[in-house]
């Protein structure tokens, strides 16, 4: 899917950049795969501020991905490629044998036509969802699931993969994107391919309203803001930050301080840790 950069008629529309959707084939939702998105604009149930940022956004309705490929040998025909506006790859509409419709991410690749399956004998194809144990060393893979029957937790992003490394007994070595290599059960699913939509991450969003129509809020620098307001604020004219090291909103390190813990569950089955 390549850009289409729009003609520079104003400031606003000078830089920006669209996606060329010319594999969606289908504008409107399934209507029996979708439930309205509620906004929460970073509030909580109190209707407290807690991520910032956050607010507006165009109505969205949130459409309900199969991750977990549970429909085992029953296969099933593309009947339709579609956009998504909550997450970033596109998203195909499966027609089962059986009646049943449900939606999967969309694979580079994978065509209106085509068809799919889940289980330890469907081909190696894109779309098809198959355990690490039977899939071939040095295939793209995504939608991989970390524990059996939770569902694909990693890599769902738009053109992302992970390769299949080797294989060690019931374990089998996974890369990621990151360059982790991580052990995973060789009966957890994963599917075939690189997740279509691969142009996303080169788009311009060119000006402020497509943000907010995003849900994306402005940001303020801390050296613009006062100093009730921010740790950087106040000074006359245009001051640096005035300390040692830059902090955060609430006066907390911003670089360099660790914040995560380390689970200590998930560490042993780290070969390699991500550079």
């Amino acid at each position: 899917m390549a850009l289409r950069f729009l003609k520079g008629e104003s400031p606003t529309l000078r830089f920006t950049s669209t996606l060329d959707n010319n594999v969606i084939t289908k504008k409107t939702p399934e209507k029996g795969l979708t439930v309205i998105l509620e906004k929460h604009s970073g509030r909580n149930n109190q209707g407290i501020v807690t991520v910032r940022h956050q607010g507006g956004r165009q109505k969205r309705f949130l459409r309900l991905i199969d991750f977990k490929r549970d429909k085992i040998d029953i296969a099933a025909r593309v009947a339709s490629i579609e956009y998504d506006p909550n997450r970033t790859a596109n998203i195909a509409l499966l027609n089962y044998i059986d009646g049943e419709k449900r939606y999967i991410l969309h694979p580079e690749g994978l065509k209106v036509g085509d068809k799919v399956m889940a289980g330890a004998e469907a081909d190696i194809k894109p779309g098809n969802a198959i355990p690490l144990g039977k899939i071939p060393i040095g295939t793209f893979i995504h939608n991989l699931e970390l524990f059996r029957g939770r569902g694909g937790q990693l890599i769902r992003s738009a053109g992302s993969y992970a390769i299949v490394l080797s294989k060690e007994g019931k374990y089998v070595q996974v890369k990621f994107p990151s360059n982790e290599v991580r052990k995973i059960d060789a009966l957890c699913y994963a599917t075939i391919g690189q997740i279509g939509n691969i142009d996303w991450k080169n788009i311009n969003i060119g000006k402020a309203g497509r943000s907010r129509h995003m849900g994306i809020r402005p940001t303020v620098r801390g050296v613009a803001q006062n100093p009730r307001s921010h740790p950087h604020g106040g000074g006359e004219g245009r001051s640096g930050i005035g300390m040692s090291s830059p902090k955060t909103p609430w006066g907390k390190p911003a670089l360099g301080k660790k914040t995560r813990q380390r689970k200590k569950s998930s560490n042993k089955f780290i070969v390699q840790r991500k550079k």
